[in-house]
């Protein structure tokens, strides 16, 4: 499946279309006196959920779990506050 554009569309929206090429994975074609372009991704594009990073930080559970966290002894009470 490759999408087909002229050069008038290509310059109305090259930033768009490059960038619809590098989500998708899918080809333009750009169709100029008679002759084809071809615009390809150098990379196979895998689906967007492969390409989210994780986060180690990230705290998975109920939120309400962390508020009833005993956190005396992360606190310091401000002491360490340059105000």
């Amino acid at each position: 499946m490759t999408r087909q554009v002229t050069p008038s569309q290509l310059r109305a929206d090259v930033y768009r279309l490059v960038d619809e090429v590098l989500e998708t994975g899918i080809p333009l074609q750009i169709n100029r006196h008679g002759r084809r372009l071809l615009l390809v991704a150098d990379e196979p594009v895998g689906d967007r959920l492969s390409r989210i990073h994780t986060d180690p930080d990230l705290i998975v559970g109920d939120p309400e779990d962390l508020v009833h966290m005993d956190w005396s002894g992360e606190w310091s009470g401000g002491a360490d506050l340059d105000l």
